[in-house]
Protein backbone atom coordinates (compact mmCIF):
# COMPACT_ATOMS: atom_id res chain seq x y z
CA UNK A 1 0.00 0.00 0.00
CA UNK A 2 1.61 3.42 -1.06
CA UNK A 3 0.38 6.34 0.61
CA UNK A 4 2.37 9.06 -1.66
CA UNK A 5 1.22 10.24 -4.82
CA UNK A 6 2.32 8.85 -7.93
CA UNK A 7 4.81 10.74 -10.51
CA UNK A 8 2.76 11.78 -12.62
CA UNK A 9 0.22 13.21 -9.35
CA UNK A 10 3.22 14.61 -7.77
CA UNK A 11 4.48 16.79 -11.13
CA UNK A 12 0.76 18.13 -11.55
CA UNK A 13 0.94 19.04 -7.50
CA UNK A 14 4.23 21.08 -8.72
CA UNK A 15 2.46 22.34 -11.42
CA UNK A 16 -1.06 23.39 -9.82
CA UNK A 17 1.50 25.01 -7.05
CA UNK A 18 3.23 27.09 -9.71
CA UNK A 19 0.46 28.32 -11.50
CA UNK A 20 -1.25 29.28 -8.49
CA UNK A 21 1.80 31.50 -6.90
CA UNK A 22 2.00 32.75 -10.38
CA UNK A 23 -1.71 33.89 -10.80
CA UNK A 24 -3.21 33.96 -7.61
CA UNK A 25 -0.49 35.07 -4.35
CA UNK A 26 -0.88 38.38 -5.86
CA UNK A 27 -4.04 39.85 -3.89
CA UNK A 28 -5.52 36.89 -1.69
CA UNK A 29 -6.16 39.06 1.36
CA UNK A 30 -8.19 41.44 -0.57
CA UNK A 31 -10.04 39.00 -3.19
CA UNK A 32 -10.91 37.27 0.00
CA UNK A 33 -12.91 39.98 1.37
CA UNK A 34 -14.27 40.70 -2.19
CA UNK A 35 -17.96 40.70 -2.78
CA UNK A 36 -17.11 39.82 -6.70
CA UNK A 37 -16.88 36.28 -8.17
CA UNK A 38 -12.84 36.25 -9.20
CA UNK A 39 -14.09 35.80 -13.32
CA UNK A 40 -10.27 36.82 -14.17
CA UNK A 41 -8.85 33.81 -11.98
CA UNK A 42 -11.46 32.00 -13.47
CA UNK A 43 -10.46 32.46 -16.71
CA UNK A 44 -6.74 31.87 -16.15
CA UNK A 45 -7.65 28.78 -14.56
CA UNK A 46 -9.72 27.52 -17.52
CA UNK A 47 -6.64 28.40 -20.13
CA UNK A 48 -4.44 25.99 -17.67
CA UNK A 49 -6.84 23.54 -17.41
CA UNK A 50 -7.72 23.11 -14.16
CA UNK A 51 -11.43 24.00 -15.13
CA UNK A 52 -13.10 20.71 -16.13
CA UNK A 53 -9.94 18.23 -14.75
CA UNK A 54 -12.38 15.53 -14.75
CA UNK A 55 -14.60 16.21 -17.63
CA UNK A 56 -13.55 14.50 -20.47
CA UNK A 57 -11.75 15.34 -23.75
CA UNK A 58 -14.76 14.77 -26.13
CA UNK A 59 -16.59 17.12 -23.93
CA UNK A 60 -13.84 19.81 -23.94
CA UNK A 61 -12.67 18.92 -20.44
CA UNK A 62 -9.45 17.44 -19.60
CA UNK A 63 -9.95 14.09 -18.67
CA UNK A 64 -8.15 13.49 -15.60
CA UNK A 65 -9.30 11.89 -12.14
CA UNK A 66 -11.20 13.17 -9.43
CA UNK A 67 -7.34 12.73 -7.30
CA UNK A 68 -6.45 15.41 -9.81
CA UNK A 69 -9.38 17.73 -8.95
CA UNK A 70 -8.36 17.14 -5.19
CA UNK A 71 -4.91 17.87 -5.76
CA UNK A 72 -5.75 20.87 -7.46
CA UNK A 73 -8.07 22.70 -5.32
CA UNK A 74 -5.70 22.17 -2.02
CA UNK A 75 -2.52 23.58 -3.56
CA UNK A 76 -4.66 26.37 -5.06
CA UNK A 77 -6.17 27.11 -1.42
CA UNK A 78 -3.01 26.86 -0.18
CA UNK A 79 -1.82 30.47 -1.57
CA UNK A 80 -5.41 31.62 -2.48
CA UNK A 81 -8.28 30.25 -0.21
CA UNK A 82 -10.53 32.46 -2.21
CA UNK A 83 -9.53 31.29 -5.56
CA UNK A 84 -10.33 27.66 -4.54
CA UNK A 85 -13.94 28.50 -5.05
CA UNK A 86 -13.12 28.60 -8.81
CA UNK A 87 -12.17 24.93 -8.82
CA UNK A 88 -14.81 23.78 -6.77
CA UNK A 89 -17.58 25.60 -9.04
CA UNK A 90 -15.37 24.31 -12.13
CA UNK A 91 -14.84 20.91 -11.17
CA UNK A 92 -17.02 19.45 -8.10
CA UNK A 93 -20.96 19.54 -7.94
CA UNK A 94 -22.93 20.83 -10.68
CA UNK A 95 -20.59 20.93 -13.37
CA UNK A 96 -20.07 17.41 -13.20
CA UNK A 97 -23.53 16.15 -12.98
CA UNK A 98 -24.58 18.64 -16.21
CA UNK A 99 -20.70 16.62 -17.70
CA UNK A 100 -21.88 13.34 -16.67
CA UNK A 101 -25.51 13.48 -17.40
CA UNK A 102 -25.81 16.07 -20.07
CA UNK A 103 -27.10 16.05 -23.08
CA UNK A 104 -24.84 16.98 -25.96
CA UNK A 105 -27.05 20.02 -26.87
CA UNK A 106 -26.63 20.71 -23.17
CA UNK A 107 -22.67 20.16 -23.10
CA UNK A 108 -22.70 22.32 -26.55
CA UNK A 109 -24.76 25.65 -25.22
CA UNK A 110 -24.17 25.28 -21.50
CA UNK A 111 -20.78 23.13 -20.84
CA UNK A 112 -18.32 24.93 -23.03
CA UNK A 113 -18.59 28.58 -21.62
CA UNK A 114 -18.39 26.70 -17.96
CA UNK A 115 -15.27 25.30 -19.43
CA UNK A 116 -14.10 28.37 -20.56
CA UNK A 117 -14.25 30.21 -17.13
CA UNK A 118 -16.76 32.41 -18.88
CA UNK A 119 -19.91 31.30 -17.33
CA UNK A 120 -20.77 29.66 -13.55
CA UNK A 121 -23.23 27.21 -12.58
CA UNK A 122 -24.49 26.55 -9.00
CA UNK A 123 -26.81 24.11 -7.31
CA UNK A 124 -30.28 25.40 -6.40
CA UNK A 125 -31.45 22.59 -3.93
CA UNK A 126 -32.10 23.94 -0.64
CA UNK A 127 -35.78 25.25 0.46
CA UNK A 128 -37.06 26.78 3.60
CA UNK A 129 -38.87 23.69 4.38
CA UNK A 130 -36.10 21.50 2.92
CA UNK A 131 -32.56 21.45 4.31
CA UNK A 132 -30.95 18.13 5.45
CA UNK A 133 -34.32 16.22 4.31
CA UNK A 134 -33.79 17.76 0.81
CA UNK A 135 -36.13 14.95 -0.71
CA UNK A 136 -39.11 17.21 1.58
CA UNK A 137 -38.29 19.41 -2.01
CA UNK A 138 -42.06 21.05 -3.09
CA UNK A 139 -40.32 23.06 -6.71
CA UNK A 140 -42.35 21.86 -9.23
CA UNK A 141 -42.54 20.53 -12.46
CA UNK A 142 -45.74 20.44 -14.29
CA UNK A 143 -45.93 19.44 -18.20
CA UNK A 144 -46.77 22.05 -20.56
CA UNK A 145 -46.80 21.57 -24.46
CA UNK A 146 -43.11 20.78 -24.89
CA UNK A 147 -41.73 21.49 -22.05
CA UNK A 148 -42.05 22.59 -18.12
CA UNK A 149 -43.25 25.00 -16.01
CA UNK A 150 -41.54 25.63 -12.80
CA UNK A 151 -42.77 26.76 -9.30
CA UNK A 152 -40.91 27.64 -6.12
CA UNK A 153 -38.39 28.61 -3.91
CA UNK A 154 -34.55 28.07 -3.16
CA UNK A 155 -32.90 29.10 -0.53
CA UNK A 156 -28.70 28.98 0.11
CA UNK A 157 -27.57 28.99 -3.01
CA UNK A 158 -23.65 29.38 -3.39
CA UNK A 159 -22.76 31.63 -5.70
CA UNK A 160 -26.61 33.00 -6.42
CA UNK A 161 -25.29 36.32 -7.41
CA UNK A 162 -23.50 35.26 -9.89
CA UNK A 163 -23.94 32.41 -11.52
CA UNK A 164 -24.84 32.19 -14.85
CA UNK A 165 -27.02 28.89 -14.70
CA UNK A 166 -28.50 27.02 -12.00
CA UNK A 167 -29.32 23.50 -11.89
CA UNK A 168 -32.29 23.41 -9.97
CA UNK A 169 -33.91 20.13 -8.28
CA UNK A 170 -37.54 19.88 -8.84
CA UNK A 171 -40.47 17.92 -8.08
CA UNK A 172 -41.96 16.03 -11.30
CA UNK A 173 -43.95 13.70 -9.80
CA UNK A 174 -44.80 12.27 -5.34
CA UNK A 175 -42.08 10.53 -3.64
CA UNK A 176 -38.13 10.48 -4.41
CA UNK A 177 -38.97 8.67 -7.76
CA UNK A 178 -40.44 11.91 -8.62
CA UNK A 179 -37.18 13.63 -7.70
CA UNK A 180 -35.14 15.33 -10.86
CA UNK A 181 -33.31 18.46 -12.30
CA UNK A 182 -33.95 21.00 -14.77
CA UNK A 183 -31.23 24.14 -15.95
CA UNK A 184 -32.52 27.15 -15.26
CA UNK A 185 -31.04 30.21 -16.90
CA UNK A 186 -30.49 33.66 -15.62
CA UNK A 187 -32.90 36.07 -17.35
CA UNK A 188 -35.76 33.64 -17.65
CA UNK A 189 -39.01 34.80 -17.28
CA UNK A 190 -40.74 34.45 -13.99
CA UNK A 191 -37.48 33.61 -12.55
CA UNK A 192 -36.60 36.57 -10.20
CA UNK A 193 -33.91 37.11 -6.71
CA UNK A 194 -35.04 38.01 -3.35
CA UNK A 195 -32.79 40.61 -1.21
CA UNK A 196 -28.67 39.85 -1.38
CA UNK A 197 -28.08 38.24 2.46
CA UNK A 198 -24.85 37.23 3.99
CA UNK A 199 -22.98 34.01 5.48
CA UNK A 200 -20.87 34.61 8.23
CA UNK A 201 -18.19 33.73 5.88
CA UNK A 202 -18.81 36.19 3.95
CA UNK A 203 -20.31 34.37 0.91
CA UNK A 204 -23.60 35.86 -0.51
CA UNK A 205 -26.65 34.73 -1.21
CA UNK A 206 -30.12 35.59 -1.83
CA UNK A 207 -33.49 33.34 -2.24
CA UNK A 208 -34.45 32.25 -5.89
CA UNK A 209 -38.17 32.65 -6.87
CA UNK A 210 -39.69 30.17 -9.79
CA UNK A 211 -43.14 32.00 -11.15
CA UNK A 212 -44.16 29.47 -13.34
CA UNK A 213 -40.57 29.49 -15.31
CA UNK A 214 -40.88 28.04 -18.84
CA UNK A 215 -38.25 25.55 -19.08
CA UNK A 216 -38.13 23.52 -22.46
CA UNK A 217 -37.53 20.19 -22.42
CA UNK A 218 -34.30 20.22 -23.27
CA UNK A 219 -33.03 22.09 -20.61
CA UNK A 220 -33.84 18.55 -18.24
CA UNK A 221 -31.00 16.69 -17.07
CA UNK A 222 -32.19 14.01 -15.35
CA UNK A 223 -35.78 13.47 -15.01
CA UNK A 224 -37.96 11.14 -12.46
CA UNK A 225 -36.09 9.04 -11.11
CA UNK A 226 -33.26 11.27 -10.91
CA UNK A 227 -32.60 11.55 -7.46
CA UNK A 228 -29.96 9.03 -6.51
CA UNK A 229 -27.60 10.12 -9.28
CA UNK A 230 -27.77 13.96 -8.39
CA UNK A 231 -26.77 12.58 -5.04
CA UNK A 232 -23.80 11.22 -6.30
CA UNK A 233 -22.94 13.82 -8.36
CA UNK A 234 -23.52 15.85 -4.66
CA UNK A 235 -21.03 13.79 -3.34
CA UNK A 236 -18.36 14.83 -5.45
CA UNK A 237 -18.94 18.36 -4.32
CA UNK A 238 -18.69 17.40 -0.96
CA UNK A 239 -15.41 16.33 -1.43
CA UNK A 240 -14.63 19.64 -2.50
CA UNK A 241 -16.11 20.81 0.15
CA UNK A 242 -13.77 18.39 2.19
CA UNK A 243 -10.45 19.24 0.26
CA UNK A 244 -11.05 23.26 0.86
CA UNK A 245 -11.77 22.53 4.66
CA UNK A 246 -8.45 21.21 4.98
CA UNK A 247 -6.43 23.45 2.66
CA UNK A 248 -7.64 26.49 4.46
CA UNK A 249 -7.10 25.03 7.81
CA UNK A 250 -3.74 23.93 6.29
CA UNK A 251 -3.23 27.79 5.04
CA UNK A 252 -4.14 28.94 8.42
CA UNK A 253 -1.41 26.69 10.24
CA UNK A 254 1.08 27.99 7.69
CA UNK A 255 1.11 31.52 8.77
CA UNK A 256 0.64 30.24 12.45
CA UNK A 257 3.78 28.58 11.82
CA UNK A 258 5.68 31.81 10.59
CA UNK A 259 4.28 33.72 13.29
CA UNK A 260 5.74 31.42 16.10
CA UNK A 261 8.96 31.44 14.62
CA UNK A 262 9.14 35.02 14.43
CA UNK A 263 7.01 36.28 16.94
CA UNK A 264 9.10 36.78 20.61
CA UNK A 265 7.11 37.22 23.94
CA UNK A 266 9.16 37.58 27.12
CA UNK A 267 12.91 37.58 25.38
CA UNK A 268 11.89 34.36 23.09
CA UNK A 269 10.20 32.95 20.44
CA UNK A 270 6.50 31.81 20.64
CA UNK A 271 7.87 28.51 19.27
CA UNK A 272 9.76 28.22 22.48
CA UNK A 273 6.78 27.76 24.39
CA UNK A 274 6.02 24.14 24.60
CA UNK A 275 2.07 24.69 24.85
CA UNK A 276 1.97 26.66 21.43
CA UNK A 277 4.30 23.57 20.39
CA UNK A 278 1.73 20.77 21.08
CA UNK A 279 -1.05 22.31 19.09
CA UNK A 280 1.20 22.42 15.91
CA UNK A 281 2.06 18.77 16.94
CA UNK A 282 -1.82 17.93 17.73
CA UNK A 283 -2.69 19.94 14.23
CA UNK A 284 -0.34 18.24 12.18
CA UNK A 285 -1.54 15.23 13.42
CA UNK A 286 -5.29 15.98 12.40
CA UNK A 287 -3.98 16.81 9.18
CA UNK A 288 -2.33 14.15 8.27
CA UNK A 289 -5.14 11.97 9.37
CA UNK A 290 -7.79 13.38 7.22
CA UNK A 291 -5.80 13.50 3.91
CA UNK A 292 -5.34 10.12 4.01
CA UNK A 293 -9.12 9.76 4.27
CA UNK A 294 -9.63 12.00 1.68
CA UNK A 295 -7.26 10.41 -0.61
CA UNK A 296 -8.93 7.47 -0.05
CA UNK A 297 -12.46 8.51 -0.97
CA UNK A 298 -11.25 10.60 -4.09
CA UNK A 299 -9.09 7.46 -5.42
CA UNK A 300 -11.55 5.08 -4.74
CA UNK A 301 -14.01 7.10 -6.79
CA UNK A 302 -11.54 6.96 -9.73
CA UNK A 303 -12.65 8.85 -12.41
CA UNK A 304 -16.61 8.30 -11.19
CA UNK A 305 -18.53 8.90 -7.96
CA UNK A 306 -17.46 8.48 -4.88
CA UNK A 307 -19.12 6.41 -1.87
CA UNK A 308 -21.80 7.93 0.14
CA UNK A 309 -19.95 6.41 3.17
CA UNK A 310 -16.01 7.32 2.09
CA UNK A 311 -17.22 10.96 1.44
CA UNK A 312 -19.19 11.17 4.57
CA UNK A 313 -15.85 9.75 6.69
CA UNK A 314 -13.75 12.26 4.88
CA UNK A 315 -15.84 15.22 4.79
CA UNK A 316 -16.37 14.91 8.70
CA UNK A 317 -12.29 14.36 9.16
CA UNK A 318 -11.86 17.09 6.66
CA UNK A 319 -14.24 19.59 8.52
CA UNK A 320 -12.99 19.01 11.81
CA UNK A 321 -9.56 19.09 11.17
CA UNK A 322 -10.06 22.31 8.91
CA UNK A 323 -11.93 24.45 11.42
CA UNK A 324 -9.65 23.04 14.47
CA UNK A 325 -6.26 23.95 12.29
CA UNK A 326 -7.86 27.71 11.44
CA UNK A 327 -9.08 28.04 15.30
CA UNK A 328 -5.71 27.04 17.21
CA UNK A 329 -4.11 29.50 14.31
CA UNK A 330 -6.08 32.48 15.42
CA UNK A 331 -5.72 31.71 19.02
CA UNK A 332 -2.01 31.53 18.69
CA UNK A 333 -1.48 34.53 16.63
CA UNK A 334 -3.71 36.42 19.12
CA UNK A 335 -4.90 39.89 17.63
CA UNK A 336 -3.53 39.42 14.29
CA UNK A 337 -5.21 36.10 13.61
CA UNK A 338 -8.43 37.60 14.40
CA UNK A 339 -7.81 41.25 12.64
CA UNK A 340 -9.13 40.87 8.75
CA UNK A 341 -5.54 42.00 8.07
CA UNK A 342 -5.05 38.10 8.27
CA UNK A 343 -6.35 35.18 6.53
CA UNK A 344 -7.01 33.36 9.62
CA UNK A 345 -9.65 34.71 10.47
CA UNK A 346 -11.40 34.25 7.50
CA UNK A 347 -9.85 30.53 7.56
CA UNK A 348 -12.14 30.34 10.61
CA UNK A 349 -15.27 31.35 9.17
CA UNK A 350 -14.99 29.81 5.75
CA UNK A 351 -14.17 26.34 7.88
CA UNK A 352 -17.30 26.60 10.69
CA UNK A 353 -19.35 27.35 7.63
CA UNK A 354 -18.62 24.00 5.67
CA UNK A 355 -19.21 21.97 8.69
CA UNK A 356 -23.07 22.92 8.05
CA UNK A 357 -22.87 23.48 3.92
CA UNK A 358 -22.78 20.17 2.02
CA UNK A 359 -23.82 18.16 4.39
CA UNK A 360 -24.16 18.60 7.99
CA UNK A 361 -22.14 16.73 10.40
CA UNK A 362 -24.56 15.45 12.16
CA UNK A 363 -26.63 14.18 9.08
CA UNK A 364 -23.26 12.76 7.75
CA UNK A 365 -22.82 10.56 11.22
CA UNK A 366 -26.41 9.31 10.77
CA UNK A 367 -25.14 7.81 7.22
CA UNK A 368 -22.21 6.14 8.66
CA UNK A 369 -23.99 4.58 11.70
CA UNK A 370 -26.44 3.50 8.83
CA UNK A 371 -23.76 2.06 7.56
CA UNK A 372 -22.37 0.66 10.62
CA UNK A 373 -25.57 -1.28 11.26
CA UNK A 374 -26.86 -1.88 7.51
CA UNK A 375 -29.90 -0.28 8.17
CA UNK A 376 -31.83 2.97 7.75
CA UNK A 377 -32.21 5.31 10.55
CA UNK A 378 -35.64 5.62 11.59
CA UNK A 379 -35.42 9.81 10.87
CA UNK A 380 -37.30 9.83 7.73
CA UNK A 381 -40.73 9.94 6.45
CA UNK A 382 -41.93 7.81 4.05
CA UNK A 383 -42.15 10.16 0.80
Amino acid sequence: MDFQLSAEQQMFKDSVASFAQRHCADGALERAHSDDYPWQIARAMAEAGLIGITTDEVDGGVGGALMDAVIAIQEIAMVCPRSADVIQAGNFGAIRVLAQYGTPEQKERLLKPLLAGKALIAVAMTEPGAGSAVTELKTTAVPEGDGYRISGEKIFTTHGLHATVFLTYVRFGPGTGGIGSVLVERGAEGFSFGKPSRFLSGEDWNTLYFDNVSVPKENVVLGPGGFKKQIAGFNVERLGNSARSLALGRHAFGLAREHALNRRQFGQPLVNFQGLAWKFAEMKVKAEAAQLLLYKAATGADRGFPSAEDTAIAKIACNRAGFDMANEAMQIMGGTGYSEESLVEYCFRRTRGWMIAGGTIEILLNRIAESVFEQRLPIRAEA
